[in-house]
């Protein structure tokens, strides 16, 4: 009896591991991590590798090189112009912006700096919205007819770009969401309005058409971008002065809170993306290129379809690339094998995480084999290769060993012998027309020449009349 009763109180003293995941509430989480348990779980099962830092708390130089500004542009100067003026207040090696706006046209430049200019691209042909100032040459009965007209352009219009723009003037078409009639005044024959539209809209060519259409003319008084992709004037719109502070006050007080305020990190511009979380042992593969296997898969989106773009992020956040799904949710969920996505641009730095491959039990022998000499250098086969390796490892190479591609180049099939054979009338067919080109370009150059030493005689000859 007495030993019954310490099993059981032993038994009740023992904490069984919880198969099921603690609930957390991640709805405040930062950037990419946000929801995070809302996201479907491939597997739990990883090792947490001590690499890397959450994108908020990377020391200011990383969370600089990673990092973008949304940047009130001024008046006046080009978006070239105040992205070098970025970079050099800031030192940095490189910066680019996410489309051009006119020198007169203010708002949302976003400066990618360093690593985060890969983001360039993509942010260039997202949507931007404008608020515009539009001037009437003549009066209008009507405000209603204006937004009439405003509504009447939207969807796909054909547009040429203004006779001031320095791209090439080609017809081409681009799609306006959205617009509203904001503001109408009678006594000046201005307007204001918003445009929700397609990345290459030209809003001066708008105005130009609504002119047309209400049968007064009308040009673009005043411009403003109020949104480019996902950044708003409400996304931490800074100014060049609030950057120049920020870096003085970093290098005058070593205050940095001014500087991470001004910068965000580039994980901003990606979270309207679909995300796949990935282990932190298959981080650095990525980043040398490989594709993202079923194996190295932690947590993944719903609603991802084939061809749609991702993104691949760390447990702590980190965006590693952008990629192109390979596998829909209900696949990623049930496969047991295969390509997740593949890469389209990566974003981390190699080496952030260390390298986790050729560190298998086959890896490590073929190492050895290596080493002792029995592989060459790449690890193919040699002399001193046994056969057991010879027949039991694939190589995953179209070329195949020196002896064999010799015997196949001596020995010659016959179908390539008949091919050549047949290919021989044609081959002389096409000499002989060569040959034929030839002669007459001899014979044209020779006519030329004489042309001109004949020109030359007379205009001698007339030189020597007149002296």
């Amino acid at each position: 009896m007495g030993k019954s009763k310490e099993a059981s109180s032993s038994e009740e003293q023992f904490i069984k591991p919880e198969s099921a995941t603690p609930k957390i509430d991640t709805s405040s989480w930062p950037l990419l991590l946000k929801n995070y348990d809302k996201l479907n779980v491939r597997t739990g099962h990883y090792t947490p590798i001590p690499s890397g830092s959450s994108p908020l708390k990377r020391s200011l130089q990383e969370y600089v090189r990673y990092g973008v500004i949304n940047l009130d542009k001024p008046a006046n100067p080009s978006s070239h112009e105040v992205v070098a003026w970025v970079k050099r207040i800031l030192r940095v090696e490189k910066t680019g912006h996410s489309g051009t706006l006119d020198p007169k046209v203010t708002g949302c430049l976003i400066v990618c700096i360093d690593r985060a200019t890969r983001l360039v691209k993509s942010q260039q042909g997202a949507g931007k919205e404008y608020v515009c100032i539009l001037r009437l040459h003549e009066a209008i009965e009507d405000a209603s007819k204006l937004s009439r007209s405003i509504e009447t352009l939207t969807g796909a219009l054909f547009q040429r770009p203004p006779l001031i723009s320095a791209v090439k003037r080609q017809l081409r078409v681009r799609t306006i969401y959205e617009s509203k009639l904001i503001e109408f005044d009678k006594e000046k024959n201005m307007a204001v309005f918003w445009v929700s539209c397609e990345a290459g809209t030209y809003i001066r060519t708008l105005c130009v058409h609504l002119g047309l259409l209400l049968g007064v003319g009308g040009h673009m008084q005043e411009l403003r971008r109020v949104r480019s992709g996902i950044m708003g004037e409400n996304s931490r719109l800074v100014t060049m002065h609030d950057v120049m502070d920020a870096q003085w006050m970093y290098d005058n007080y070593k205050d940095e809170s001014y500087l991470r305020r001004a910068i965000m990190p580039l994980e901003t511009l990606l979270t309207n993306y679909k995300r796949v979380v990935v282990k932190d042992s298959a981080v650095n593969a990525i980043c040398y290129g490989a594709k993202l296997m079923i194996p190295g898969l932690l947590r993944f989106e719903d609603g991802i379809d084939v061809n749609d773009e991702v993104v691949l992020i760390t447990t702590k956040g980190e965006a590693i690339a952008v990629g192109i799904a390979e596998m829909t949710t209900a696949v990623m969920a049930t496969c047991d094998h295969g390509v997740v996505a593949k890469i389209k641009r990566v974003i981390m730095e190699r080496d952030t995480y260390p390298r986790k491959w050729g560190l298998g039990p086959r890896a490590q022998e073929k190492k050895k084999m290596i080493e002792g000499g029995l592989l060459d250098k790449y690890g193919r086969p040699n002399e001193k290769t046994p056969d057991t390796w010879k027949h039991g490892y694939k190589y995953l190479e179209n070329k195949k060993a020196g002896a064999e591609a010799e015997a196949e180049a001596e020995v010659e099939s016959p179908k390539k012998m008949i091919e050549e054979v047949e290919a021989t009338p044609s081959k002389k067919r096409a000499r002989e027309e060569s040959s034929d080109d030839e002669e007459e370009k001899v014979e044209k150059k020779e006519k030329k020449e004489k042309k001109e030493k004949k020109e030359k005689k007379e205009k001698k000859e007339k030189k020597r009349k007149t002296e």
